[in-house]
């Protein structure tokens, strides 16, 4: 069995915690490992291979310092340009997969999904995997436990004596409003879309070529030209813009005739929003969820997430407060669906908040902006031992460093020197420099920079061990089959 692990995600529905540039699978929402770290952690320990990650180009050096962190080496890590859904996604992944061995068996995973008991969730994936080797492109359905109107639900055959066993899908609903959502639930019987599936990679291939021909055809055009580079695998944006935008329910298992339903009986949640992350998480008496510092009297039902400061809540119920170091959100805890509203207007003014937090983090280490007016900027800036920035000039900007833990090599111009704690240095405007931790420990320092343009995308990037050719762009400018039929062109190896 492959893990197939989708890190897609626009980073709107957890903000301001999650952002275009960090969005909630790489946070570490629940406790001190990502949700894309604990998707991988639950696995079952064996017979299964080493994953395959689909993953936004954008978080390329997310995905693999996430990865090294909890020692995973994938089989491959594809990079969209960027989204089409999840149908293109698995069908890229499943034609690399097919390609080795047509029958392997895919277990498809979104990254930014909770589930709080393992052994339950190992069990469905032993009862899937039976019928998945006979060509069935099984899904997960949780029962619902709650009028939930933002997921799809789903009608299966019951089994009386196996009522936790695979059964064919009826039919599919989609999101429904909270009348006919109360109706599911009284008559029993649905399920909740888990958008977990498992499956052959033949058997999908086959399905996805059957109803979506579309989509099939240029995902095995964008997966003949897949350029190798630094361990990712990138898709030709050239071709995959011209892939339909659709995911697996709508592209395959709404119309196929093979779908098979697993229960699933884990504490699953799709953390879809801030209610879901007080769902889910330990409360007090009071029933208020607190991830940081708080102090609350004659407050009940709050969930508060605000690790940086302390926050004061008095006489209030209900209310999420999510607090980071450059934005405050508020809502009542039934209507924070309604974020993505704000994100999306807050977008439309070409407000950076929205992509990127005040601390951005690098393949090299990290920046905060921790002050900046008129002609100025100060940040904070963290390089990991044994990495280095790219080598550099700006050509609006002068910059001053100074040293508060570990060692700096730097370089400037001409010469290369090393700088210690209390030591500083001056980079000026059009001066080819570069900043290298040749240290055992985190090198700190603070910069300055001064000038009439400070701006992210000042950066001329000469030599760059990253790849990072063009200019950084962090501020915005104002994604068993019996039947005889045409063999899958994916079982023929090829060179991509």
């Amino acid at each position: 069995m492959i893990p197939v692990i989708l890190s897609g995600g626009s980073g709107s529905r957890l903000w301001p915690l999650s952002r275009q540039a960090y969005p909630k699978q790489f946070l570490p929402l629940l406790n001190e490992d990502s949700m894309f770290q604990q998707t991988l952690a639950r696995l079952p320990q064996e017979d299964v291979e080493a994953p395959v990650v689909v993953a936004n180009d954008e978080h390329r050096f997310l995905v693999k310092e996430q990865l090294d962190a909890i020692g995973q080496k994938p089989q491959s890590i594809l990079l969209e340009p960027f989204g089409r859904n999840t149908a293109p996604a698995v069908a890229l992944a499943a034609i690399q997969i097919a390609r080795k061995d047509p029958a392997s068996i895919m277990l498809v995973l979104p990254a930014d999904h909770a589930i709080s008991q393992t052994k339950p969730f190992h069990e469905a994936i032993a009862k899937g995997l039976k019928v998945a080797k006979d060509g069935a492109l099984v899904l997960f359905g949780t029962t619902p436990d709650r009028p939930e109107t933002g997921y799809g639900y789903i009608s299966a055959a019951g089994r009386e004596d196996d009522p936790s066993g695979p059964r064919p899908v009826r039919k599919f609903i989609e999101k429904p409003d909270e009348a006919t959502a109360r109706r599911l639930l009284d008559e029993g019987g649905y399920f909740w879309n888990s958008g977990m599936f498992m499956f052959r990679a033949d058997a999908y291939l086959r399905e996805l070529k059957r109803h979506s021909r579309d989509i099939y055809d240029t995902a095995l055009l964008a997966s003949r030209s897949l350029s190798e580079d630094m361990g990712f695998s990138r898709i030709p944006p050239e071709i995959f813009e011209h892939c339909p935008d659709d995911s697996i329910d709508y592209a395959v298992m709404e119309k196929t005739t093979r779908a098979t339903l697993v229960p699933l009986d884990a504490g699953w949640s799709d953390v879809g929003a801030w209610s879901s992350i007080w769902d889910i998480s330990e409360k007090d008496e009071q029933q208020n969820a607190v991830y940081g510092d708080a102090c609350l009297a004659d407050s009940s039902g709050c969930l508060i997430h605000a690790p940086e400061k302390l926050v004061a809540m008095v006489g209030v119920d209900d209310l999420v407060v999510v607090d980071t170091k450059d934005a405050l959100m508020i809502a009542p805890r039934d209507r924070v669906q309604e974020v993505k509203g704000v994100v999306q207007k807050l977008k439309a003014e070409g407000r950076p908040e929205t992509r990127i937090h005040r601390e951005v983090f690098r393949p090299w280490g990290s920046y905060d902006s921790i002050d900046n007016g008129n002609r100025f900027q100060v940040k904070r800036i963290t390089v990991k031992p044994g990495e280095r920035l790219s080598l550099q000039k700006h050509h609006h900007r002068a910059e001053h460093w100074i040293i508060v833990r570990g060692t700096a090599e730097v370089s400037r111009d001409d010469e290369t020197f090393l700088l210690s704690e209390n030591e500083s240095t001056y980079i000026p405007i059009g001066s080819v420099h570069r900043l290298f931790n040749p240290g055992k420990i985190p090198l700190e320092l603070i910069e300055v920079q001064s000038g009439a343009y400070l701006g992210e995308d000042d950066i001329e990037r000469l030599d760059d061990r990253y790849g990072r050719t063009e200019p950084a762009q962090d501020i915005p400018q104002s994604t068993q089959d019996t039947e005889e039929e045409e063999e899958i062109p994916v079982m023929e190896t090829r060179v991509g």
